[in-house]
């Protein structure tokens, strides 16, 4: 565990290769989502193919401590990611390695926002099915986020804010939905993920952070491969659409999967996961080249900061600015460690 600014203790976990890593990667995980076990497939894939991919789970979410699912600030999120992950770029095992951003859903818009606060810091982002605008199919009605406004301070943990089952729409598998195989949780009997209703605070920052990523979307300059399932009915396609066409990114890319859901990492048939995973390590691998002495002052600069202060989908993906990267597989050994406990699991792929 690590403790945040407020004195919170924050879950961390990471996956390493077994050899020096290409680059580093960190995990933004979605609204009431955990890195440890949801994540975990994300870290695996990633570890086996030369990344170090590390997670941490937001205040209130799994393994971390403070109320469940409570979002008070938005950017009390994103100050912890962005610390954390910042500390561990200055280590010196990972000096002169790119570094990039991870965020699935809502983590979309962590990712983001990390970026915001230090554009030149980042070497690029993967975005899964982000949150960074409100669909004009569910934005709700000005009067009613003003009435909510009204009372937030008053019952800003009251579970009140009603919501459609999101684990039946955004996770296709049924096997990966529901049922627990091979020892391993699945996503509706993983008690770290939360199930409940959304408090109101918690959502009327959700929609106040999406609506602000909305209105600056054209701030984002960073290189970044965005994903999207077309069926989607958690975060609209159009809202990936809409980042791409609005940023000011010089390197993007956008892929739109036919007939996949939200969960394109982890809810699919194992045929459309693979798709999935061979496209981000296609577009990883060809930006982790490193140019050590830019990397190496950013680092520097950032040190002096600290010291101061089921079935493959049913026609070809769409997609813009890709190219497809058939590299072979490498098999790796890889390291999920706890911090906090006094265990790690050492696995083999």
């Amino acid at each position: 565990y690590i403790k945040n600014s407020r004195g919170v203790q924050l879950f961390t976990c990471r996956w390493l290769p077994s050899s020096p890593p290409k680059a580093l990667v960190f995990l933004c995980h979605g609204y009431g989502m955990e890195c440890s076990n949801f994540m975990r497939g994300v870290g695996v894939n990633l570890a086996s193919h030369g990344y170090a991919v590390f997670g941490i789970d937001y205040e209130g979410h799994g393994w971390s401590m403070g109320p469940r699912c409570y979002i008070k600030r938005f950017d009390n999120i994103v100050d912890d990611c962005s610390n954390h992950f910042k500390s561990i770029s200055a280590r010196e095992e990972y000096r002169g390695k790119r570094r990039f951003l991870y965020g699935e859903s809502m983590g979309g818009a962590v990712a983001l926002l990390i970026h915001k606060k230090d554009p030149s810091f980042w070497h690029g982002a993967v975005l899964v099915a982000p949150m960074c605008k409100i669909s004009e199919k569910v934005k709700p009605h000005p009067v009613v986020v003003s009435i909510l406004t009204q009372i937030e301070d008053v019952i800003p943990k009251w579970k009140i804010v009603p919501t459609k089952d999101v684990i039946d729409s955004a996770f296709k598998d049924p096997i990966k939905r529901e049922e627990a195989t091979h020892g391993c949780l699945q996503i509706r009997g993983n008690k770290l993920i939360y199930q409940e209703k959304p408090r109101l605070k918690t959502a009327l920052e959700m929609l106040r952070t999406s609506m602000n990523l909305e209105s600056s979307l054209n701030e984002v300059t960073l290189p970044f491969f965005v994903l999207h399932g077309e069926a989607d009915t958690v975060t609209d396609p159009d809202v990936s659409r809409a980042l791409y066409d609005q940023s000011s990114s010089k390197d993007k890319t956008i892929k739109l999967y036919p007939g996949m859901w939200h969960g394109l990492t982890s809810g699919e048939p194992d045929d459309n996961i693979e798709i999935v995973f061979l496209d981000i390590i296609s577009w990883l691998d060809k930006r982790s080249m490193n140019d050590n002495a830019q990397d190496t002052r950013s680092i520097q600069d950032f040190s002096r900061n600290m010291v101061s202060d089921n079935v493959k989908a049913m026609a070809s993906p769409t997609t813009v600015n890709s190219e497809n990267n058939n590299r072979k597989r490498t098999h790796v050994k890889y390291l999920c460690g706890w911090k906090g406990r006094s265990t790690h699991a050492h696995s083999a792929m």
